[in-house]
């Protein structure tokens, strides 16, 4: 035997050695042990050897190093096809789509013919880069070479298809393949959820579990996420059974996509369910209990459950910051605003654009748009959600000629709008009476940046116009709508029609609403008042009559006010409070001090009762009760802040603009649509809302 036939035997148990400590390196993504086997092969003169510069470049190409793969290859004198599939793979798994796509094309050139191997590597490159003509091209390759047929092939495809957005051709591939495993029914599932198609998503895995294939994690997650986007509670339920009986009521990311689920049906208390009976609860569980509290109108529950969080030593992180946020910014507390704003500084998350732009969404919804506009300017990173939160919040303080400046220095420095920046101008304009500037905004939303107008968007020029007293614009342009108008866009009408006294176009934008069967009795209500400034009581009793056989109510109107960590909650005439007598004594001082001054009840707005009476049903509204009580118990000077569920009523509006001027205060109302600031006798809206 020669000398070196016998150190190339000698070479081969090192070398096993070797490639296998390198393959262990490579699963762990140790990069400092992979490199000091990388040092002893090289002393070895082995470095260069096919199967230990293969394991080697599989090894940097998994520690994240791509480049110092690439230079193995490059010294490897003769290249196999394991070796071009390796450094293939090293490209597409550190998302390299377009040069693992180029090696594909090298290794050709090669001589290398491309294997099921090859292509499994670089066909999630190419989804993830949202390469449509190279995942044409695999595919168009894999079916040439024959190879399309393999299941973890065509699956690779129909995975790629997807995450390139061209669902139908991953569905062609899916209904072809000829053999399929759950990986497959997962990636075709998931790929429709992906993709915006829930209800499609839903009916084939519910196909999948009737067909009997194994039901996986992956494929319970998908489900859940449809059930979730489409509401459909029961079918929900189901997929909660079946997760247990197959023993994946352990898996906590399961459950945790269980609690978005209930949470988007809108039963929290079934989410609460589930996250008090998990037992593994990670911080994603947490973040999702209290997004599903906050985007169901549980603000209260939403912030105990963020205390408990703390309590139990569980670290927020910035999607807990942005999930609790907009509960704190509809609790409209601005000590717990302040509050958040210093904890999200003390996690060193407070310049986080997420959270930087919920703070800001926050302050201006607690009041404070000055303080919103102050860390609008000190952000190091502006996205366009921060400027629309900005934009918003000033249209719905009533600034919109601020709002309009703001939006056109966005646009002037680059930042092209979306649809919701284009939403909250046209609001703030509607709020401002800028009708010339709306219609300018509506008509450049598809002209100038290709954007389709959604239902919101129509449905606040018609408010615009509407506010205005531009009546039969507002008909005309819904007429021409290109799509069906929606319950909001006829409302917006109705409430113009009653701000304006327009019985005839009220009854026809109530008619089209009635036909769409609203759920709330607002509008109802709205046309019965209509009527009854009339005086057409046969219509406004035909109206109520018609509210009590669909079993529809007016909702009771609130408003509420946050002293020192207590939330007070009054109701138009309520007497329950512990202080209502001292309440009742002052707002009835208050009522002759504003009378002194020029107040004059808007009797007009009750009806069927005496003059007598309706002075006295309007002066116990639920905002005068807050006021009163906040003008007891806080001391002279201080800013009077309450949030009102309904808007503010003509009389009210003007009574608290006087009792401003009388009492010194500045008093800050958050009422359904916006915020008025009244000081010294005015109010920030021009009494135009």
């Amino acid at each position: 035997m020669s000398s070196s036939s016998s150190a190339a035997a000698g070479a081969r148990p090192v070398l096993r050695t070797f490639t296998s400590l390198l393959k262990l390196c490579a699963g762990r993504g140790d990069l400092a042990t992979g490199r000091a086997v990388h040092a002893q092969l090289a002393a070895r003169g082995l470095d260069t050897e096919s199967l230990a510069a293969t394991a080697l470049a599989n090894m940097y190409a998994k520690c994240r190093r791509p480049a110092d793969a690439r230079r193995v290859f490059d010294r490897m004198p003769v290249r196999d096809r394991v070796a071009w599939n390796a450094l293939v793979a090293g490209y597409a798994r550190n998302g390299m789509a377009s040069v693992a796509m180029e090696m594909v094309g090298r290794m050709q050139e090669d001589g290398e013919r491309p294997d099921s191997v090859t292509l499994v590597s670089v066909l999630p490159a190419c989804g993830n880069a949202r390469a449509i003509d190279a995942c044409r091209e695999v595919h168009a390759f894999a079916l040439r070479a024959g190879v399309d047929e393999l299941v973890n092939v065509s699956t690779a495809i129909l995975d790629a298809y997807c995450k390139c957005g061209d669902v139908r051709a991953a569905r062609a591939v899916f209904d072809w393949m000829p053999v399929k495993n759950s990986v497959s029914w997962n990636a075709m599932i998931d790929g429709y959820a992906e993709n915006g198609d829930a209800k499609e998503a839903l009916a084939l895995f519910k196909r999948m579990v009737g067909e009997g294939v194994d039901v996986t994690d992956a494929s319970v997650l998908a489900a859940l996420q449809a059930c979730g986007e489409l509401g459909c509670l029961d079918e929900g339920r189901r997929v909660h059974e079946l997760l247990v009986r197959i023993g994946l009521d352990s898996n906590v990311s399961v459950m945790n996509a269980l609690i978005t689920m209930y949470s988007k049906c809108k039963r929290t208390d079934l989410a609460s369910q589930v996250f008090d009976e998990l037992g593994n609860r990670t911080r994603v569980s947490w973040n999702a209990m209290i997004l599903g509290c906050t985007q169901n109108e549980c603000s209260e529950d939403a912030v105990r459950l963020f205390t408990r969080m703390q309590l139990e030593n569980v670290k927020p992180d910035s999607f807990t910051l942005v999930s609790v946020i907009p509960a704190l910014a509809d609790i409209s507390d601005p000590l717990q605003a302040r509050w958040i704003h210093g904890y999200s500084i003390r996690l060193h998350l407070h310049q986080d654009v997420y959270v930087l732009t919920a703070l800001i969404d926050m302050y201006a919804k607690c009041g404070r748009v000055n303080t919103a506009r102050n860390l609008f300017n000190s952000a190091r990173e502006r996205h366009v959600i921060t400027w629309n939160a900005m934009i918003h919040g000033y249209g719905s303080h009533g600034f919109g000629k601020v709002a309009v400046e703001l939006f056109e220095e966005m646009k002037s420095i680059g930042i092209a709008p979306n649809e919701t920046t284009f939403l909250s101008v046209l609001s703030a304009c509607s709020h401002a009476g800028l009708v010339d500037e709306g219609r300018k905004y509506f008509t450049s939303m598809k002209e100038d940046y290709g954007l389709e107008p959604g239902m919101e968007h129509y449905g606040t020029v018609v408010d615009l116009l509407g506010r205005s007293g531009k009546l039969e614009e507002a008909w005309a342009f819904i007429q021409k709508m290109p799509v069906d108008p929606g319950i909001s866009v006829y409302g917006a009408m109705l409430g113009a029609c009653k701000l304006h006294k327009n019985v005839e176009l009220a009854e026809e934008s109530a008619q089209k609403i009635f036909e769409l069967q609203p759920q709330e009795g607002v509008y109802h209500v709205l046309l019965a008042n209509i009527y009854a400034n009339a005086s057409m009581w046969k219509d406004v009793a035909r109206v109520r009559t018609a509210m009590e056989k669909k079993g529809l109510q007016k909702t009771p109107g609130w408003s509420i006010i946050q002293l020192k960590n207590e939330v007070h909650t009054f109701f138009s005439g309520s007497t329950n409070h512990q202080q209502a007598k001292e309440i009742y004594a002052r707002l009835a001082k208050l009522i002759e001090e504003i009378k002194a001054v020029g107040y004059v009840p808007d009797i007009d707005s009750i009806h069927d009762v005496e003059d007598d009476v309706k002075a006295q049903l309007l002066n116990t509204h639920s905002e005068k009760l807050a006021i009163a009580f906040g003008l007891i118990r806080t001391a002279p000077g201080t800013t009077i802040q309450i949030k009102k569920n309904l808007r503010v009523c003509n009389d009210c509006h003007n009574a608290t603009k006087l009792i401003s001027l009388v009492t010194g205060r500045e008093i800050i109302m958050r009422d359904i649509q916006r915020f008025h600031h009244f000081k010294d006798g005015k109010c920030s809206c021009g009494d135009y809302w």
